[in-house]
């Protein structure tokens, strides 16, 4: 791994990408970031850690506030911060938490548009952990203990919001592959096995850094 490399995981629910990035972390020595944004996010502005709880993961609007502003991307800039609703103030601020820990080094960020917010950035490498809906429904119930009932719709239903919220903010797709670095199946590698796979396209990616391809 070269001086400094940002690593940012998008996941499908039960894809087993927080396992990803907490072993990664563990295997390379550097901090993980997750719901530790919430509160440094929360200590930054002032706002409270319950509010960005809340908001996470979430877009900002309703379907009705979507249809009355045209559904307009973050990028677009077009209302001051104060006039924004309140999750897109947050986001804003969730964002410049994002770019201050990503300057102090080496890390492992999990979601919230992370790499669309750095995007960039030359030491990042994004990742997309997915899975066949059967695979993460078992994990859903196994790991997740959510009712086996309720699971399928459970990761679908948490899908189609990380989803929304990615597209909201960004002007990308979520989980289509071009948008990411690297897009690794779990089911088939395994945690560890993806672990492996992120490790040593870092290597690659650092050995041609500096040579075209």
């Amino acid at each position: 791994m070269g001086e400094r490399t940002i690593y940012t995981i998008g996941r499908q629910f039960g894809s087993g990408g927080r396992q990803v990035g907490k072993a990664l972390a563990e295997r390379l020595g550097i901090p993980y970031y997750d719901k530790e944004l919430l509160a440094m996010a929360a200590k930054d502005s002032g706002f409270s850690e319950e509010l960005f709880h809340s908001a996470d993961e979430k877009p900002a609007s309703s379907l009705l506030y979507s249809l009355v502003m045209g559904n307009y991307p973050m990028s677009s800039g077009t209302l001051g911060f104060n006039e924004m609703p309140l999750n897109d103030q947050l986001f804003l601020i969730q964002s410049n938490t994002i770019r201050k820990v990503a300057k102090k080094g080496s890390c492992i960020i999990i979601g919230r548009c992370a790499d669309y917010i750095l995007k960039g950035n030359p030491d990042l490498i994004s990742i997309f952990i997915h899975a066949p809906l059967e695979a993460r429904v078992k994990r859903a119930v196994e790991c997740y203990e959510v009712p086996a009932d309720r699971a399928e719709e459970v990761c679908l239903k948490n899908d189609k919001s990380r989803a929304n919220f990615y597209n909201y903010y960004s002007d990308q797709k979520w989980g289509m592959c071009r948008t990411y670095s690297l897009s690794l199946d779990s089911s088939l590698l395994g945690i560890e096995g993806c672990v492996d796979e992120i490790i040593r396209f870092t290597e690659l990616a650092d050995k041609n850094k500096n040579h075209c391809i």
